[in-house]
């Protein structure tokens, strides 16, 4: 079936998406569908024809984009209605957030839910007055089909005409307002909300399983995140069992590729067994993150091997040649979900031999009848150290046998069919992963992941800058689409990373010139510090909306609001600052009322609260205790401390926290200062994790 959609596909003419660059794009282009990409060319041709815009937004790695593009999209019939009644328009929410943020608020408004792929009915003036997410073809269990929808569309559009623009207007006037909405409250800024959302954590809590809530679960990485700062703050052996029994779970279970490392993007079970197969790179980048922090607060080597092969993962089948990251990997392999994935006994011994694959069917609970339409999604029922008591083995041989099985399976694994890969660029994710590299080499004293950052972070301000304007995406040697909040706020956040992994002052001065330009393009002068998700050079969407609450991603806004602190830090420079506290201030109202939806904006106002530390790290790299000091400052758990560099010759004349700042005796010296006011410099090792102790807090 799937060989001969293909051969009729190959043999169609392609469509108006052929000549995109996104690969869910291409996807479509032999689709008979008369797709339109979002733009002019559509717009014009709904208002000159009287017709309204079909609007199918969805991603590469959609499992039920998939679906539907089998089951509707391929359809002649379907094409035929389509092309009959409307004008069609295909969208890669990746591409264009702004679009999918929009409209996917009017599908919850109109549905009470959302979802890809997203099914939106539009006037020709881009108003939203019918959605919905997977539709299938006919009508069945309880879903009115595909092509029923279109029809009765059609009906409405031609009977119901007026009736259909009075309710898109109201709905758009909906949007507008939810777009700019502001929950009042004092914009007094303390840590009470804070605490009030731990303790809502607290309640959501799975004792059993980890994680917050019920099945489906999501990596909650912004609650883990919250969780170290609070224990940083405050203390409280409870926060450490949230904290580890969600991290431990999550890794062992099947939401981990336990061969080849990396994390799919979320579990549909409690016990995070059985996940959605595709994998996404901000997935991986914020986990990454987590784990790498969660090593430096507890110093628990399985969180840093995690950390390690989630990275290793990403240099090996997620980085473009010229040093910058993809965006993801699809859930299906040969039209299955999860088969690239999925083992038997049979195929483990036939790998690793009879013997020794008994033993690894054992440790990753594989068995003949399977945990996933009868084969075994690898997952560690028991932790390692206990499955090594349990049959006599030490830890060492049990980590040995672990690492050689790893080996032989990728290595059979590669010859299976895999996954489809959107080798897009995105210019947010990929900031997020030079967070995540750069965090990490610094960390563990990994100089091959510092170098991975640099490359990226030098692919993205040269291939993604056209006419001092930053872009959103990238393939194919072509830019396109100019950048969001998102894009501009996580570049800034992985430059300031990238600079305290390595001293680079030009990076630094980046991350400065694209914070400016973020403000400059992107800040609502009269919102209080609101940021818009679009920049005002984007003309063609219906609304300007300011993101707010956290999804799989940070919200813009809450990294923004970091970010600029970080910078205000780093460069003391007051403006910066009061941008950033700006930011926190507007958003102190949802803060207090929904502090659960603005995680990673609490975790900038526990930055902002204090007390921030400055570090300075002064000296020669080639001075003989350079290496150590870095170490013993990278591998410490400070959530609110910045790291700066001054180096000798340089002219720090103004500059606040570099001036004055020198090695001692040729040897590089540590100044740790708090709120810009530094204590004595420190040249040993261990007198720096003395003084770094009374500051961090470890378990």
């Amino acid at each position: 079936m799937l060989s001969a959609m293909k051969d009729l596909n190959d043999k169609r003419p392609p469509n108006r998406l052929a000549d995109e660059t996104s690969p869910y794009l291409l996807q479509h282009a032999h689709n008979p569908v008369d797709w339109y990409p979002w733009g002019e060319e559509a717009l014009n041709r709904a208002h000159e024809e009287g017709k309204p815009i079909f609007l199918s937004i969805g991603y590469s790695a959609c499992h039920w984009c998939h679906v539907m593009e089998r089951e509707s999209f391929e359809s002649e019939e379907v094409a035929e209605l389509l092309k009959r009644h409307f004008i069609s328009i295909k969208v890669d929410r990746e591409e264009r957030p702004d679009l999918d943020e929009i409209y996917m608020t009017a599908v919850q408004m109109l549905t009470g839910s959302g979802g890809w792929p997203m099914t939106v009915f539009l006037t020709p003036d881009r108003k939203p007055f019918f959605g919905g997410t997977y539709f299938p073809p006919e009508n069945r269990y309880g879903r009115v089909g595909f092509k029923t929808l279109l029809e009765r569309i059609a009906q409405l559009w031609s009977e119901k005409h007026d009736d259909i623009l009075k309710s898109a207007d109201e709905i758009t006037r909906s949007i507008g307002s939810h777009a700019a909405a502001q929950t009042p409250g004092s914009d007094e800024l303390q840590a009470r909300v804070i605490d009030r959302a731990v303790g809502q954590l607290e309640q959501s809590f799975d004792p059993q399983w980890g994680g917050f809530g019920e099945a489906p679960k999501f990596p909650p990485t912004a609650a883990l995140h919250l969780l170290m700062r609070q224990y940083a703050r405050t203390g409280g052996e409870p926060l450490v069992t949230m904290l580890r029994h969600t991290l431990d779970y999550m890794a062992r279970g099947g939401l981990y590729d336990q061969v080849g490392g990396g994390f799919h993007r979320y579990s549909v079970d409690e016990k995070w067994l059985v996940p959605h197969f595709e994998k996404m790179l901000y997935d991986n980048a914020l986990l990454a993150t987590a784990y790498t922090e969660a090593w430096q607060l507890t110093h628990d080597s399985f969180y840093r091997d995690v950390a390690v092969e989630t990275l290793d993962y990403v240099l090996r089948d997620m980085s473009d040649e010229h040093g910058a990251f993809y965006s993801s990997e699809d859930a299906d392999s040969e039209g299955e979900e999860g088969k690239f994935y999925v083992w038997t006994p049979e195929t483990l011994k036939d790998v690793l031999g009879e013997e020794e694959g008994a033993l690894a069917c054992d440790f990753w609970g594989v068995t003949p009848g399977g945990n996933f339409e009868g084969a075994s999604i690898l997952h560690v029922p028991t932790p390692a150290p206990e499955f090594a008591e349990r049959k006599g083995l030490s830890q060492e041989d049990v980590a040995a046998k672990l690492t050689g099985w790893k080996l032989r399976l990728l290595e059979a694994r590669s010859k299976r069919v895999r996954p489809g890969l959107d080798d897009k660029v995105i210019t947010a994710w990929n900031g997020l992963m030079i967070s995540a590299f750069a965090r990490a080499g610094r960390a563990f004293q990994r100089t091959l992941y510092i170098e991975a950052a640099r490359r990226a972070a030098q692919f993205l301000l040269s291939e993604l800058v056209l006419d001092n304007t930053l872009y959103r995406t990238w393939r194919a040697g072509r830019a396109r689409h100019p950048a969001y909040l998102d894009d501009h706020a996580f570049l800034v956040q992985g430059l300031i990373d990238l600079y305290e992994a390595e001293g680079d002052p030009d990076v630094l001065d980046a991350a400065e010139e694209w914070a400016e330009r973020m403000l400059d393009e992107f800040r609502d002068a009269e919102g209080g510090g609101c940021y818009y998700t679009s920049a005002r050079l984007h003309r063609d969407v219906l609304v300007r909306s300011k993101p707010t609450f956290d999804g799989a991603e940070p919200s813009g806004n809450s990294v923004a609001a970091h970010g600029l602190l970080r910078l205000a830090a780093l460069t003391t420079r007051d403006d910066l600052f009061r941008a950033g506290d700006a930011i926190l201030r507007a958003h102190a109202g949802h803060m207090e009322k929904m502090p659960r939806g603005l995680l990673n904006m609490l975790a900038a106002l526990d930055f902002r609260l204090g007390p921030i530390q400055e570090m300075v790290v002064a000296g020669d790299p080639s001075a003989p205790n350079w290496s150590t000091l870095n170490q013993a400052l990278a591998e410490t758990y400070l959530p609110n401390a910045v790291t700066a560099y001054a180096f000798p010759g340089a002219d720090y004349t103004g500059h606040a926290l570099l001036s004055g700042k020198r090695p001692v005796e040729e040897r590089a010296a540590v100044y740790v200062c708090e709120d810009r006011t530094c204590h004595a410099p420190v040249t040993a090792p261990e007198a720096l994790r003395k003084a770094l102790a009374q500051r961090g807090r470890g378990v």
